[in-house]
């Protein structure tokens, strides 16, 4: 039996968000080395603040201010940061409730060691050398010499004295992980490899699937049979795409189609080329265009052929 593929994968994109009138003030207070918090319905201070009571769902707008220096109910360290954390070296995450609040701040602390880190340690924020309005403002926590519980600390009202408050943020958001696609759509890469797509046939309704995906998602059995399908097929539905992509080298506007590959009973998507995008129809024929040295089609372009009979795959849609 033939390998398993795996590869690495990266999901990366920026995360463009407006915000309301608590995270806003919650965010620029950060940048003015201010820490603020929300009085709940019950009176309990939340930090960071929420729009909705937690309890009750209510809409919560009264502000306070809470201290820089806190306790720490709960850490893990961390002997290993990844890319991207707020440290370099070797730190301990904490969830630390701050003096004047009832709730607890998820962040990183600086610590040499995990024997330097205990519940009930008294820290305080240090704060970003530059701060432009976001967590990150807040660099991470250091150990604090004095032992106060901090419980005597009173949340102050805040006044909404900031000028130019934060109106909207962008935020990078990024997963890296090893994906495996299994046996069955591995062996249909492999395929790819040497310009033949395969499918998988279910031994019950006997339909072909492409990309297969190891077993029929109607009968729940699993499609061992590998039957090469293509390599022409019909556009069944499309879409037009006017955003360009980062890092993607095609002008739009262009189309993505779903195409059902002949002898196939699963359509699969692919860029259209070789047609402008307002002549993609449904039913139009195309085929695969392979570049070279490229393990999988470049795009499906038109075969010249007449156009399908929209009875010939209006089950494929």
């Amino acid at each position: 039996m033939s390998e398993v593929l795996t590869a690495p994968l990266v999901v990366e994109f920026p995360f463009t968000r407006s915000l309301g009138p608590v995270q806003s003030a919650f965010l620029t207070g950060l940048r003015e080395r201010r820490v603020l918090g929300v009085r709940a319905t019950d009176g309990r201070v939340v930090v960071p603040p929420v729009e909705y009571d937690p309890v009750t769902a209510d809409e919560i707008r009264d502000l306070v201010e809470v201290g820089t220096g806190g306790t720490v109910t709960a850490w893990a360290w961390n002997p290993s940061p990844r890319r991207g954390q707020p440290l370099a070296t070797p730190f301990a995450w904490v969830l630390v409730r701050l003096d004047g609040a009832d709730t607890a701040l998820l962040h990183v602390l600086d610590a040499p060691g995990p024997d330097a880190v205990r519940t009930g340690m008294r820290v305080r924020v240090r704060w970003a050398a530059e701060r432009t309005g976001a967590i990150t403002d807040i660099a991470c926590f250091e150990p604090a010499a004095d032992d106060r519980t901090g419980d005597e600390r009173q949340p102050s009202p805040y006044c909404g004295e900031f000028d130019d408050p934060l109106t909207g943020i962008t935020t990078p958001a990024r997963l890296d992980y090893t994906y495996s696609p299994g046996r069955a759509q591995s062996r249909y890469i492999r395929a790819l490899a040497d310009h033949r797509t395969i499918g998988e046939r279910c031994p019950s309704c006997r339909k072909v699937y492409v990309p297969p995906r190891g077993a029929c998602p109607t009968c729940g059995v699993a499609t061992g049979t590998q039957v090469e399908v293509g390599p022409r097929g019909t556009v069944t539905t499309f879409c037009i795409v006017n955003i360009k992509a980062r890092n993607l080298d095609i002008e739009v506007p262009y189309v993505y189609a779903h195409i059902a590959l002949d002898g196939a009973d699963l359509a699969l998507h692919a860029r259209i080329g070789g047609i402008p995008y307002d002549q993609v129809r449904m039913g139009l024929r195309v085929e695969p265009v392979w570049t070279e040295g490229a393990r999988h089609p470049d795009h499906y372009r038109p075969t010249g052929e007449p156009d399908a009979d929209y009875d010939s795959y209006k089950e494929l849609i």
